[in-house]
């Protein structure tokens, strides 16, 4: 049976291009967005963590998501991450996201002060009543310090605008249960685990590497869907030297897809790739493409 997917199947967590200057580059946006969508992504996260989100504005924020709107046109779906660690922010870039034409609204869990699981799912449905606007939860505890807890998760699941998880949790015996208890769309946040959720029933997966291979991470989902699991395995190993390369080398993601992309600066605290990291990075890369000559 098709897995439910209100947000597409292969979704990118786009970065956010700056200028030389440190400002929003809405030109570079537009133009990576369309980029990203003719090879293989169905929809787009903006602001969330690749995309800076803890260090752009609210008003870089809805224009960044105007300015994709404007490029991709009403057929991608833009998920726009609004996660903060304050409910009355969440729920003004949620209303903020809504009137700029989102399509969903990415949370994530507070981070920082380590509620209680009664107040993260206070929390998120607060968020989940404030707009119309269909809601992908965000479970990554090892950045948040917290997890949305598998009851916490069901109960959550019950609201009509809770449909679907962005599942970085390492879980996949949680996943799995999950997955058969609840209605949420799963998808997977981290890289090395895309192709054993989706072989469990996940209806896609949002990642950061697709900012650079996007085409090479969608055949694997590709192959998999024809029927060809050990081709589908094969494509997952053959990716796996960049996804640990972008994702595990002690550099955040962002920092890497930049360094590949040349897609301009970080914003502090962030800092670019050094010219070693750089060279690693993209030895790693040319190393992918040359196993495809």
């Amino acid at each position: 049976m098709t897995p439910h997917r209100p947000f597409g199947r292969t979704l990118c967590a786009m970065i956010t291009p700056f200028t030389v200057e440190g400002e929003l580059d809405r030109e570079a946006a537009r133009a990576h967005a369309l980029g990203l969508v003719a090879d293989g992504c169905d929809g787009l996260v903006l602001s969330g963590t690749t995309g800076e989100s803890p260090t752009t504005t609210d008003e870089e924020k809805t224009a960044l998501l105007r300015a994709v709107r404007e490029a991709v046109g009403d057929g991608i779906p833009l998920v726009a991450g609004v996660g903060s660690s304050d409910t009355r922010h969440t729920v003004r870039l949620a209303r903020d996201a809504e009137a700029a034409g989102a399509d969903g609204l990415l949370v994530v869990t507070p981070y920082y002060s380590r509620p209680p699981q009664a107040a993260v799912e206070a929390h998120f449905l607060r968020v989940a009543d404030a707009t119309g606007l269909p809601l992908m939860l965000y479970d990554i505890p090892g950045r948040t310090g917290t997890r949305i807890e598998p009851d916490t998760m069901a109960r959550l699941a019950e609201h009509p605008r809770v449909v679907a998880v962005k599942d970085c949790s390492y879980d996949l015996l949680a996943a799995t249960r999950l997955m058969a208890r609840t209605p949420l769309a799963w998808y997977s946040g981290c890289e090395e685990l895309n192709l054993p959720l989706y072989a469990l029933g996940a209806a896609g997966y949002v990642s950061t590497v697709a900012n650079v291979v996007p085409r090479r991470m969608r055949a694997v989902l590709d192959a998999f869907d024809a029927g060809d699991t050990t081709g589908a395995a094969r494509l997952n190993g053959r990716i796996a030297g960049l996804v640990e390369a972008m994702m595990a080398s002690g550099l955040p993601g962002t920092v890497t897809a930049k360094a590949l992309l040349g897609a301009g600066p970080v914003r502090e605290p962030l800092q670019p790739a050094d010219r070693g990291a750089i060279a690693g990075l993209r030895g790693v890369y040319e190393e992918l493409l040359a196993a495809e000559d």
